[in-house]
């Protein structure tokens, strides 16, 4: 993410709209309105810093630097926009997905591990696949939660599941090369793999995710979320997922799982990951962020031993790396078994929050409620744009499907989250509020 708002405000300065000498948002500022956390700000602005971009004045902000003058960008060193994710006010009733609910969080637990991490003496030098000790509970845990084994030397530690995929583009992509990603699909992976300067395919969705059979053949990358389509929720068929890992294998292509929220499922026990059917062609991108907050910054990208290799000699050539007291705090969650604890006790808690709003739309049309923390209501495009701008008049703030699109619409619709800050009083009074305008 910090990669994608380096090249954007690199962009900006450029081609002239961020002039010399113009004063820039603070960190936290700038976090509130992209609706990021404030370490990916910090990160794009501390690599502008040493570009030469930008210069800090004591006491008073960051600035672009006097003298810089608009110059063009490479447009594969663009990506697509980050969508502004403006915060919904105190008195507002966040219906948006993407975000974990942290109202049950195990705080003595969680202020215990980060405690005890801040305690450990710092590195001399970070093994770019992360910490050993990690690594170890979270194979375990893996295996535990998802059904597959991942072997040490096959597992590094990122800053999330974008992170991941950033550093498998760079690893692996060259310029022009064709990645293939779901329509509607995750703008935020759209937007890491056009960094890296790949042309983007859209390829269609349908009720059950991914179409396989639609998949042109000469794909390098193929982005998907099988466990939980995202936004449409879909969950990928077994059929669908030996044919997914048969193209690959006949086109010589990679598979990179996005797995953001596969532990939550409320109709059966959760599906093993799509990694575990064929690892050898399947990059497995995991993130603590739905199972606990963004704000802890780790995940985990799972390979074949010899391609993680790979990537881990990329990550030392980019310089990127995890921090170290999250990955400790982590590993201590996970060790005490207090993650495994929190998680059996949030598929319950996400259980009830979804059972809240699907009785509070009770009469529209659902789609993808039978897993993770978001669904989708089916309307016709123009009934969801006015619920949209209607709703937000009655303080509660929704997302349309046509934002997710890469290109023309495909699909209409609402989409719901119930992971946000929102009590279930408030799940119930906002859903009751959408189903009033669009039902």
């Amino acid at each position: 993410m910090s990669t994608q708002l380096v090249a954007q405000l690199r962009s900006a300065m450029g081609e002239g709209r961020l002039a010399a000498g113009e004063r820039l948002p603070s960190s936290r500022a700038l976090a509130g309105l992209l609706g990021v956390s404030r370490t990916v700000v910090t990160e794009a602005y501390e690599q502008l810093y040493a570009e030469g971009w930008l210069e800090g004045r004591h006491g008073s902000g960051t600035y672009v630097t006097e003298g810089v003058a608009a110059a063009p960008v490479p447009r594969h060193e663009v990506p697509e926009t980050i969508s502004v994710r403006r915060a919904a006010a105190p008195h507002e009733i966040d219906l948006r997905p993407g975000l974990a609910w942290i109202g049950a969080l195990d705080t003595p637990a969680w202020r215990r591990a980060w405690r005890l991490a801040a305690g450990m003496p710092p590195q001399q030098r970070q093994d770019p696949h992360g910490l050993l000790g990690l690594r170890q509970a979270l194979a375990d845990y893996i295996r535990r939660s998802r059904g597959v084994t991942c072997p040490l030397d096959g597992l590094l530690i990122t800053r999330g599941a974008t992170n991941g995929l950033d550093l498998l583009a760079a690893t692996v992509l060259r310029p022009g090369d064709r990645v293939g990603v779901e329509e509607p699909g995750y703008s935020r992976a759209r937007a890491v793999l056009t960094g890296r300067g790949a042309e983007l395919v859209p390829c269609p969705v349908d009720e059950h995710g991914l179409v396989v059979d639609a998949l042109p053949d000469d794909l390098r990358i193929v982005y998907t979320t099988p466990s939980h389509q995202f936004p449409m929720g879909g969950v990928l068929p077994v059929p669908r997922r030996q044919a997914l890992l048969a193209w690959a294998r006949r086109n010589g292509a990679l598979v990179a799982e996005d797995d953001y929220d596969g532990e939550f499922r409320y109709d059966v026990a959760p599906l093993p990951a799509l990694y575990g059917l064929d690892p050898d062609v399947v990059v497995y991108l995991g993130t603590t962020a739905k199972i606990l907050t963004a704000d802890m910054g780790v995940g985990w990208l799972g390979g074949r031993p010899d391609l993680v290799a790979e990537v881990a000699l990329r990550r030392e050539e980019l310089n990127d790396r995890t921090a170290v007291v999250p990955q400790d705090a982590l590993r201590l969650l996970l060790e005490r078994g207090d993650l495994d604890r929190y998680v059996r006790r949030m598929r319950g808690e996400y259980a009830r929050r979804r059972e809240v709003v699907v009785q509070a739309l009770d009469g529209l049309p659902l789609r993808g409620d039978t897993a993770g923390l978001h669904l989708v209501v089916d309307v016709p495009e123009t009934v969801a744009a006015r619920t949209v701008d209607e709703a937000a008049r009655r303080g509660v703030v929704v997302e349309t499907l046509d934002r997710h699109h890469m290109g023309p619409v495909r699909a209409s619709g609402l989409v719901i989250g119930y992971g946000s800050a929102a009590t279930l009083a408030e799940l119930r009074a906002g859903c009751e509020v959408v189903r009033t305008l669009a039902g």
